[in-house]
């Protein structure tokens, strides 16, 4: 039996993480349309799907079903190339960027004496946050090419409309994060939960770390990038038929959808890594020694992080069914007058204090 060498371990496992990944982050995006219509339900005093399967558990598959099965239109006058790569570039982007994402502790593993490969992130990268950022500006593009390229006006109205917003926000969501860089002192996502878990959660950049400010930007402008209630203009039924999206159906509508929530899920990571903690324990070293098996050690903080998540992803759901949506020109108003000002006296604020600690 031949000795697989370093490379060959290393590509092997790097396969087998992006094929679980991929497959779990597609299965919680299917689930947390069913999470959203549950929840929205329950507000709203109804009982949500409750049909297929026990609890309407498995109306995920029946949904993604049909939508395989439903005819794939196509208009005559469309841009065709562009039109079919929009969906793939929108979901594609959203997938991508979890591949930075450390879904738990530091764990890793090695075979045949190779270097260890990291059990819970896919590529550990040194700017992570950065390529984050990156991968998810690009997806706009998606967005973007599907009006265009619908040869619709009111398409095109919504594409613009995301362009617009998408950069009015990314500004104020970038500026947010630089008193976190500051603080931890690198762009890796590793060293930034790192430097959160020394005394659980009175060192979580919301509440120790003195970026409260920064999470509320940071939770204001994630609304807008994922275009999610209440700044779902790009998508304003009652103005715009239904957006960018208006001459896609089947499988390709569904993708928009599926990018939307990955999206979701996504900034859901990112604010759990950045300003709560991460895989980190909001007890920080308290059970150590009473958890220290390595079971406990591998399993615990990914069942923190997965809390945490559930925790941003509830919140977002519980946003859409309480605010109503805003006109166009209060939600420009909102990012440049007030979003984009207060994360500039943020960052001199932090970077005033971290001087006089120095």
């Amino acid at each position: 039996m031949t000795h697989l060498t370093n490379f060959e371990v290393f590509l092997l496992l790097s396969v087998l993480k992006v094929a679980v990944v991929l497959v779990i982050t597609l299965l919680a995006v299917a689930y947390t349309v069913l999470l959203e219509r549950k929840l929205l339900a329950r507000i709203q005093n109804r009982w949500g799907p409750c049909r297929v399967g026990p609890f309407g558990l498995l109306q995920p598959l029946v949904d993604g079903a049909k939508s395989f099965l439903k005819e794939d239109m196509i208009p005559l006058a469309v841009e065709r190339p562009l039109f079919v790569l929009a969906p793939i570039i929108a979901l594609g982007c959203a997938l991508i960027s979890m591949s930075v994402v450390p879904f738990g502790a530091a764990t890793p593993v090695s075979l045949n004496g190779a270097p260890g490969v990291n059990l819970f992130q896919i590529a550990d990268v040194n700017v992570g946050l950065l390529v984050i950022l990156g991968i998810t500006s690009i997806g706009v593009y998606g967005i973007t090419l599907s009006g265009w390229s619908s040869n619709n006006k009111y398409s095109l109205l919504g594409s613009l409309r995301s362009t617009a917003q998408v950069i009015s926000y990314e500004l104020a969501l970038g500026l947010s994060l630089v008193g976190v860089v500051l603080r931890a002192q690198s762009l890796n996502l590793r060293v930034i939960v790192a430097s959160q878990s020394a005394h659980g959660a009175l060192s979580w950049n919301v509440f120790g770390g003195l970026q409260t400010v920064a999470f509320f930007i940071y939770l204001m402008a994630a609304y807008a990038e994922t275009n999610r209630a209440p700044f779902d203009l790009p998508e304003a039924e009652n103005e715009l038929v239904a957006g960018y999206h208006t001459e896609y159906s089947s499988m390709k509508f569904a993708m928009f959808f599926m990018a939307e929530y990955a999206n979701m899920i996504t900034v859901s990571c990112v604010a759990s890594l950045l300003f709560l903690g991460g895989a980190s324990s909001p007890f920080g070293h308290l059970f150590d020694s009473v958890l220290n098996t390595t079971i406990a050690n591998a399993a615990f903080p990914v069942c923190w992080f997965v809390v945490k998540v559930f925790s941003f992803l509830s919140l977002y759901i519980w946003v859409r069914g309480t605010l109503p949506r805003f006109r166009y020109d209060q939600l420009m108003g909102f990012g440049w007058k007030f979003l984009l000002p207060l994360a500039m006296a943020n960052i001199v604020v932090t970077s005033f204090i971290l001087a006089i600690r120095g």
